[in-house]
């Protein structure tokens, strides 16, 4: 069987092509084309050589632009905090990526996220942890439709960091002692803003600092530097810590409170897609998460129709934020995930 491994050029993917290939499949190393940046290009092209398999580079600048960054900097323009990668896996990666490598002749797609995939009794698709849960990467895949499920491997999702590690050892792979990065892949540096800014300028422009009684402050650097919960880089003194409670891009306005004005026992979300069940039409008992680092934590789901939820959460949680997204969980099994729209009904 054919399979493309989309390739990085770091030790996740490398492991993973390495595996399918001792597995016996045919295996095509794929790196998709998203910024002039060739280092990923070099560096998956190295290790493909190395492994003995062929590669390939798509060129997806255009779509991933349309679909990636043309999103990201809408979102900081309407006062929303978005995370690239949940959508970049449904539209970009598994999605016009698994399409062009199908058009060579591959039946299977394979990454090297932590997850694991199985089929249900019913064939159903299950998007499951993965094992090493420091590692698990599910969350980042709440997007994903049974179809895309249904043409995809993950070979590294049995393993840990550290087996994966070691097995790039094992190889010689120079990934095997490469740093991960930190960053979000089309922006180098890290500098959001100045990314955003130089996208959307009205993100950039200057404004009020106001807290929730309406008093000015004092001045912010643009809305794309700030986020709901942020304390740092406020710039304004102050009797108590002051955070991000609200972002009001029709004013360009920022509000700030005290800590216990960033809790909220409740949120509204949109775009839901579930994975492991049909859409519900009753609330159900999940454990939900609101950001990748953050902890599980017991809720309930309440269908609005629409692909709309209402998620009420067993305690109060820190930093709700618009654009973000929310990923329910039953044990191990992804339940599904969608878009935060705002915090409280």
């Amino acid at each position: 069987m054919k399979v493309a491994v989309a390739m990085s050029g770091g030790v996740d993917s490398s492991v993973a092509a390495a595996l399918l290939k001792e597995a016996g499949y045919e295996v095509t190393g794929i790196t998709m084309r998203t910024t002039d940046d060739r280092r990923a290009e070099t560096d998956a092209a190295d290790i493909a050589e190395r492994l003995g398999i062929a590669h390939q580079v798509i060129d997806l600048r255009e779509v991933f632009r349309e679909k990636i960054i043309d999103y990201f900097c809408g979102e900081y323009g309407r006062g929303r905090t978005p995370n690239p990668c949940v959508l970049c896996n449904r539209n970009i990666k598994f999605g016009a990526m698994r399409e062009e490598a199908a058009k060579t002749g591959a039946e299977m797609f394979a990454t090297g996220h932590y997850a694991r995939i199985e089929e249900n009794s019913r064939g159903r698709y299950i998007l499951k942890k993965g094992r090493d849960r420091n590692r698990d990467q599910s969350y980042f895949l709440c997007r994903l439709t049974q179809e895309q499920l249904s043409h995809t491997l993950f070979p590294a999702g049995e393993m840990t960091k550290d087996e994966v590690r070691k097995k790039a050892a094992e190889l010689g792979l120079p990934a095997a002692t490469r740093p991960e990065s930190q960053e979000i892949c089309f922006i180098p540096d890290n500098d959001h803003a100045a990314f955003v800014a130089r996208y959307a300028a009205e993100t950039g422009r200057p404004g009020p600092i106001i807290n929730d009684e309406g008093r000015t402050l004092g001045r912010h650097a643009g809305l794309a530097r700030y986020t709901v919960g942020q304390r740092k880089g406020l710039g304004i003194a102050a009797a108590e810590p002051l955070y991000v409670t609200d972002i009001e891009p029709a004013s360009n306005t920022v509000v700030v409170g005290t800590k216990e004005k960033i809790y909220d026992t409740e949120l509204i979300a949109n775009n839901i897609n579930w994975i492991a069940i049909e859409a519900p039409g009753r609330p159900i008992p999940v454990k939900a998460k609101i950001r990748y680092r953050h902890e599980e934590v017991e809720a309930t789901v309440e269908p609005r129709g629409d692909s709309t939820v209402y998620v009420k959460f067993s305690l109060p949680q820190a930093a709700i934020t618009p654009g973000q997204t929310v990923v329910f969980y039953d044990g191990d099994k992804m339940l599904g995930g969608g878009t935060i729209v705002k915090r409280g009904r």
